[in-house]
């Protein structure tokens, strides 16, 4: 599904902030990644999700060289690829149904469906009581639920989660991992970005580890 090859990766003059990455992604795989602070955690997943273009080397994307895609064809590829961004990106102007719903409605799906979709969704992840509600009025951990709702809406071929249990309690942490793994099983191959030790000791996926813009990919750890 995803194929880096000696990528490298830098902003403007400067450094490179990822070098000689490679890496496969098979459908149905989940990775967590992994890495101190500076280490090119974002700057990757920018790349997965097509926010960037690597420097130099080769991403092919569900069969496509990205690296020599036309800007056309990028927001196709994009449609499959669900996000949970680390600052949520919620649609002011939106409720969290009509948030969580603007996947389902982009590719045209019933509306009908679409709303019980989505309402049984949110009630699962424990906001069935804040449906109408704006991102203005939700707390940073319920803003959190809705973004990981909208991602996984529309089960996507592939998830890039930034630190998606950052924000809430332990107990909604292991609830909404078990919604990962259950949309994993699906299919969906997942990456996802965390700093809790606790998490990869307890789901024991492969790791992938960035340290200094290189990539190791610990997979002892499944």
């Amino acid at each position: 599904m995803v194929r880096f090859q000696n990528v490298g990766m830098r902003y403007g003059p400067g450094p490179e902030v990822l070098r000689d990455v490679s890496f496969e992604l098979a459908t149905g795989s989940f990775h967590f990644l992994a890495g101190p602070s500076g280490a090119g955690k974002t700057s990757l997943l920018k790349l997965l999700y097509l926010a960037q273009r690597p420097s130099r080397g080769l991403i092919s994307m569900f069969g496509q060289d990205v690296s020599t895609a036309s800007r056309a064809a990028l927001p196709m590829l994009r449609r499959r690829i669900g996000v949970v961004y680390q600052d949520f990106r919620l649609l002011d102007h939106l409720s969290a149904l009509d948030n969580v719903a603007l996947p389902l409605r982009i590719a045209g799906a019933d509306e009908k469906r679409t709303r019980e979709h989505v309402v049984e969704l949110l009630t699962w992840v424990g906001l069935g009581d804040r449906l109408e509600a704006r991102p203005a009025t939700l707390s940073g951990g319920e803003k959190q639920r809705v973004a990981i709702a909208r991602a996984v809406i529309a089960r996507p071929s592939l998830l890039l989660a930034d630190e998606p249990t950052g924000n809430v309690d332990p107990d909604m942490a292991q609830r909404l991992m078990y919604l990962f793994v259950e949309l994993n099983k699906l299919g969906t191959a997942i990456v996802l970005a965390t700093h809790d030790t606790h998490l990869l000791e307890q789901f024991r996926f492969p790791v992938m580890r960035l340290r200094a813009g290189a990539l190791m990919i610990d997979r002892n750890a499944a």
